[in-house]
Parts: structure tokens; sequence; C-alpha cells
């Protein structure tokens, strides 16, 4: 059957050194041979062409004495970690025919990037013409929304140049923001008080300005580090209340209902400190010995195969999943209790899991480095579970 046609996302490009003189086809077979059967069928590479998931693997050499030196060039249409996962499953390749071989991963081209970088070069363009044929002059109403629109820019405050809205030093209640995009998005959305602390280290003007305000919100991101932005603030400059974007979200991709769900929803600074306060995540050096021996022997099964699969309080297997699409899977999820993957143990799962509602166990094959989180999640290692 014919290769279907192949939407590119990503090219990988490789650098090959072979130790004597081959061909084109001799590195094409080998890539082929060598990569054959490492992981599911899913990830064959013959398989991948015949569904049009990855295209003509493209070999160009130069011999150099007793040597080979080349490029190979593989178009792909899978993810980013599918992708990288078929750039390592080539980098492995070692011989070519009866030769020592090499590859070294170069680059992996995203050319959608690239067809993003043209877009808004086009998109540039178009406003320029639109800007250059602009409503007629005459026209008074137009011309005052114009202006009214001119007067909504972002200003500068004090001699750091603090970017802020036009009345964030008329007004009495001010919102305080991490940068420039969140501010412009407020501003966008019809909040014009608002001000950016730009950075870790908040600027005497700004702290002198807040001080002699009657009330200031903090608006921060839904991460992680809105939490240490919120803590660092905290000591330096006045904060009333705090408000925060939805889990997961920056103040600058808010929509109007989120921005005003969230204002509305502003907490007193002590309570929003007591509840960004991390705690150091449990590292579990074993489970009872009831559960270990119900979980160990699923690590046998899925070691190497970049699986996550998930078991409610009573070890019933809840759902099988790539461990790509765990993040999701965890967000989508409640029931889970033990959820048992080839993969690191991240800062996100463990934020993800801590809305479970219940206690969780996060089984990787390694554990992320600084990880932090609510109470309620335990994280330890498969090797950790093999061992009791």
């Amino acid at each position: 059957m014919a290769s279907q046609a192949v939407a590119t996302k990503y090219v990988i490009e490789a650098r090959i050194e072979v130790e004597g003189v081959v061909d084109r086809n001799d590195v094409i077979g080998a890539t082929f041979g060598q990569t054959e059967g490492i992981f599911s069928s899913e990830l064959d590479l013959r398989e991948l062409q015949r569904v049009g998931r990855i295209g003509r693997i493209d070999v160009s050499l130069q011999v150099q004495g007793n040597k080979t030196i080349g490029k190979i060039s593989i178009p792909s249409g899978l993810d980013r970690f599918y992708t990288a996962l078929l750039a390592a499953m080539i980098e492995s390749l070692d011989r070519v025919g009866p030769y020592v071989a090499k590859v070294t991963i170069e680059r992996i081209e995203d050319l959608r990037a690239e067809k993003r970088r043209r877009i808004v070069e086009r998109a540039r363009a178009i406003l320029y013409e639109w800007e250059r044929k602009k409503i007629p002059e005459d026209d008074e109403i137009l011309r005052e929304l114009e202006e009214s629109v001119v007067k909504a820019k972002v200003v500068e405050i004090g001699p750091e140049k603090i970017e802020a809205g036009p009345e964030a030093l008329s007004s009495d209640e001010v919102i305080v923001s991490e940068g420039r995009a969140d501010v412009i998005n407020l501003m966008r959305h019809g909040y014009r008080n608002v001000i950016a602390v730009g950075g870790i280290k908040i600027p005497q003007t700004l702290q002198d300005l807040l001080s002699r305000k009657k009330r200031v919100i903090a608006f921060l991101d839904g991460d992680r580090g809105g939490d240490m932005v919120l803590r660092e603030m905290a000591q330096s400059i006045k904060i009333d209340y705090v408000a925060r974007a939805p889990y997961g979200k920056e103040v600058e991709e808010l929509n109007a209902k989120e921005i005003e769900d969230a204002l509305r929803e502003a907490q007193p600074l002590s309570e929003a400190l007591r509840k960004a306060k991390a705690e150091t995540a449990q590292v579990v050096e074993a489970l009872p010995q009831d559960f270990s021996e119900k979980l160990s022997h699923h690590v046998e099964q899925i070691e190497g195969t970049l699986i996550a699969v998930a078991f409610d309080s009573d070890f019933n297997e809840l759902w099988r999943k790539p461990v790509s699409e765990l993040a999701q899977q965890l967000s989508d999820s409640r029931e889970y209790k033990y959820v048992l993957f080839d993969g690191v143990v991240t800062q996100r799962l463990i934020d993800i899991a801590s809305s479970a509602g219940s206690e969780v166990y996060l089984i990787g094959a390694r554990l992320g480095e600084n990880l932090t989180l609510k109470p309620g999640v335990k994280v330890m290692t498969m090797e950790k579970l093999r061992q009791h």
C-alpha cells in the first residue's frame, strides 16, 4: 500500500559518521533495521510511513577517505513527545553494514513556528495597510473613539519607568500585576488603574505610591510562580487583597469574565499567603507491605514503555495512558489513588494530583528536583517500590 501524504510538523536533522564507505541505501536500511521492534508497532518506521505519520527518509552522503559523513533528514507529523522519541531512536543507530557508525541529532526544526512567523509578518503588513486607509478625519465619532484608545495606552511612572494604566496615579484603588503583558490585557478589558511590578525587585517609586493608596489588589498568575511572586511582593509593598488567575492560567491570557470573577473573589492578604504556602513534598521510602505486593509486579510491565497506569484504593486498574497524556488524564479524573508511570514525577503532576480531593501516590521512574506540594500527595520511585 502506498504511503499517505505527511502533514509535517517537525523535521529531524541528524549527522552520521560511518567508519567505512557506504551508500544511502545502506544507511536507510540500517535505520529501518536497527529501530525495528525497540518499542511497540506504533513506532515502527515502516508503519509510521505507511499511515503518513513520518515522511520519506532523506540521506545525503560524502566519502572522505575511508569514512562516510552525511546528513539524515526525517519529516515528522507526530507530536513533540513522539518526535523526540523518534529522534532518540535514530540516534541509537550504531552500525551501517559491517562498519561502526555514530549518529548525532543536530536539530529538530519546528515548521509550525516558521509558519507562525510568516503569518505574523503578513499580519503586520495587513495592519500597516489597514492603518494607511483609516477612516476620514472629518468622522468625529470615530475620531473620539480613536482618541480614547490612545489615552488608554500604557504610561511610565517615575525614574524606574514603571509601566501602568493612565489611572494608576489618580485612583484610590490600584491593581498590581507582574508585567507589561498583564497590564495590557487588563486595560484591554477596561481596567485602567493597573500597574506592573516588573520583577521581584520592587522599585522604590512603586513602594511609595502604593503606600498612599486606600486599597491595593495584587492580581497574579494561577501557578506556583504566582505563589512565589506573592510571597516576595508581600515583603516589599502594601497589599490589601490578592486575586489569582484560574489554576494553570496567566493574567495576560484571561478573558473579561475570568478577570471579573478573579477580582470579585479576591482574598485578604493573610488568607492568600496561607493558601500559597507550599510544603515540602513527602517522599515515601516504602509502602505498607500489602500495598507494595499489589503494585510492585506492575513495575516490570511498564518499565521502558512510557506508559502510566492508575489504580483506585482497592488496586483496581482504572486506565492506561501514554506518559505524554498523563497530565491531562489526571486533570480529567478524580477516583485514582495510585499512579504508576514510566516517567519523571514533576511539579506539574504533583499540583494537578493535589486537586483530586483525596490522598494520592505518584510513583514514577525518578523524581524531579525541588518538588513542593499541598498536603495529600506522596511520591516515590518505582525502584523503591520494587525493593519492598
